[in-house]
């Protein structure tokens, strides 16, 4: 399994005209082959800063979901209202449940 896990540092002020494009981004790739969970949290509204979370079967997968429609959609709407992102990726090779 793949994980994705990025921070990304949005205009506050644009966070209302951005939602929409956040919504579909999210709906449009649940849909996708190989998704296995995808979600967008505005962690704080003042500053702007959106937590991604994603996770993929394969890194194929992953790959493929860069080159859809939506993300080219996605990418076009966010142009110029990202002032940071970082993310990160990671290979998951022991996957156990959490036990408390």
């Amino acid at each position: 399994m793949i994980i994705i896990i990025a921070r990304a540092e949005f205009d506050p002020e644009r966070l209302g005209e951005l939602q929409p494009a956040l919504d579909a981004m999210m709906r449009a790739t649940w849909e996708e082959s190989g998704c296995l969970g995808y979600s967008m949290a505005i962690e704080s509204r003042d500053d702007g800063v959106c937590t991604i979370t994603e996770r993929w079967e394969s890194e194929a997968a992953l790959k493929s979901h860069f080159t859809t429609p939506h993300m080219a959609a996605f990418q076009a709407a966010i142009k110029g209202a990202v002032r940071s992102m970082d993310a990160r990726i990671y290979d998951v090779v022991n996957e156990r449940p959490l036990v408390l």
